[in-house]
This record gives C-alpha cells, sequence and structure tokens, in this order.
C-alpha cells in the first residue's frame, strides 16, 4: 500500500475541511496517510520521522506554512507536496478547488521532484562560543530592530572582503528565497534550480551597494561591527536569533536539500508571470 503525509496548518481558513477531503479522496485510491498538524511539528510532538516511507508529505497551509515544514523536515527527504491555503501560493502546486485533479497526479506519478538547495548558519560570538545552528529555505538575514541605527556589516566570500554595508542590514537568500524578501530589495530573480547565493544589501546608506550572486560551494562570513544593540538574525523571516557587535554568522549550503513536488506543465516564468505579474506592461 502507498502511503503518504498529510500536514495541516489549522489556522488558515478552510483547513479542516480541505484536509478532510483530500484524505477521502486519497482512502479512494487505496493510500494510506499519516497526518499531523503543523503545531505539531512545530512543538516535536511529531517528528520527521512520522513519516519516513511516505512517498510524499501533502502541506496544507501558505507559503510560510511550507517554509516552516521544509525546514523541519528537511534532513528526512520527504518530498512536499503544497496545497495553497494563504494568499500567494508561490511555492504550492495546487489549491483546495482541485484537489481531485491533485490526487490523480499523484496517483499516476504525474510529477517530478525539484531539488532546493538550503542554508546552514552557524553564530559565532567573539568570545569563541557557538550558537545553535539554523536551516533556512528561502534566506538569512541581518537586520536592525525597528528604532536602531543603521548597523554596519561586513561580508566575507570565502575569507575575502566583499563589502562592508552600512544600512538596514544584509540578506542571503536561496535562489528559491530570490522572489522573496530580496526582490523587496532589489535583489535577481534566479531560476530555483540554479546552484548559486544570493547577497543582497537591504537599504544601504550608499550609491555604489549592490547584490551579489556567487556560487553555492563559496562560504559566506558576515560580521557585525558598531555598537548596536537592537541587532538580530532571521531565517525565512520566522526565526529570530539576537545579536551582539562581533558576533560572525557564517551561511554555506546546507549538505541536505529541500525536495519539492512539482507539475510538469507548471513552468516557472509561468507562475513569476501569473503571481508577481512579472513583465505585466499595465502595471
Amino acid at each position: 500500500m502507498r502511503t503518504v503525509g498529510v500536514l495541516v496548518n489549522q489556522d488558515k481558513p478552510g483547513a479542516d475541511d480541505t484536509k478532510q477531503r483530500l484524505c477521502q479522496l486519497l482512502s479512494q485510491h487505496g493510500f494510506a496517510q499519516v497526518t499531523a498538524t503543523t503545531d505539531e511539528l512545530a512543538a516535536d510532538t511529531v517528528t520527521g520521522k512520522a513519516f519516513q516511507g511516505a512517498e510524499l508529505i501533502f502541506v496544507l497551509g501558505g507559503d510560510g506554512t511550507l517554509l516552516g515544514a521544509a525546514r523541519k523536515l528537511v534532513d528526512f527527504k520527504v518530498p512536499l507536496l503544497g496545497i495553497n491555503l494563504g494568499h500567494l501560493g508561490f511555492l504550492s502546486e495546487a489549491d483546495p478547488g482541485n484537489l481531485q485533479e491533485t490526487v490523480r497526479r499523484v496517483v499516476e506519478r504525474e510529477y517530478d521532484l525539484e531539488q532546493r538547495l538550503a542554508l546552514c548558519t552557524h553564530v559565532i560570538r567573539e568570545n569563541g562560543d557557538s550558537k545553535p545552528h539554523f536551516i533556512g529555505i528561502n534566506d538569512v538575514a541581518i537586520g536592525k530592530g525597528s528604532f536602531a541605527r543603521m548597523v554596519t556589516v561586513e561580508v566575507y566570500v570565502d575569507d575575502v572582503l566583499l563589502d562592508s554595508y552600512r544600512g538596514d542590514g544584509v540578506l542571503v537568500s536561496t535562489p528559491t528565497g530570490s522572489t522573496a524578501y530580496s526582490l523587496s530589495c532589489g535583489g535577481p530573480i534566479v531560476v530555483p534550480y540554479a546552484k548559486a547565493i544570493l547577497i543582497t544589501p537591504i537599504c544601504p546608506h550608499t550609491l555604489v551597494s549592490r547584490p551579489c550572486v556567487i556560487d553555492s560551494s563559496q562560504t559566506i562570513r558576515l560580521v557585525v561591527r558598531g555598537p548596536q544593540d537592537d541587532v538580530g538574525l532571521t531565517v525565512d523571516g520566522q526565526v529570530g536569533f539576537p545579536l551582539v557587535a562581533g558576533d560572525e554568522v557564517t551561511v554555506e549550503r546546507s549538505p541536505v536539500d529541500v525536495t519539492l513536488v512539482k507539475w510538469r506543465d507548471r513552468e516557472f516564468f509561468s507562475v513569476l508571470r501569473k503571481k508577481l505579474r512579472y513583465g505585466d506592461q499595465s502595471v
């Protein structure tokens, strides 16, 4: 018997109804199901081990739900299929209105598996103390607080100084994250399967600072300078960690990629035009 996982964000409108209809369709096609909520996953009441053996996991929620699930489940290498219950749904392949077609494609294995690189982040204090590491699917950012002054962040690539950015902060993104916060900061759009990492200054106080794209094999080191006491590290805009002057943040490609289920007839640039109105001359 084929087994799939169903992970649902119960805070989303219509989540329970969508889950019920999805599970009913899956049962009709003979699928065994492992179900859990995102709250259970976040609290470690349910871990990725529960989904081992599943050929994929349906993730019911928005893009943020999918990002959170990917961070928690990345080490278990189970493909994720997003069903959008949120606003944009850029990372999702399906929505509640086409569940029957979605299940049909899964039954007949009419999909591809797309590998998305992730970021592994370590924080090292000036005294040598090492803090817990973080996994980012979209991006890792160093930024100032709401009422803080500008921050200064030195950026090194393979221990060679790239620039010393002074402004609101610095953003390190994956190709997946190039259409998220990085896009708002003026970063380039990168196809999601590219093996690259993006470095984008956030509101730099200069006319010459520009985004930079490097190879995914390279290591980035970010050093916080100055006396600021309201600086933080954020991962995917969902996980936060306070920083102090002298902290070094190392960002490199995670040894494990995230695997997403993608329809064969859903091309990246078509989604870009539809969801973000890319190339729309009327804008």
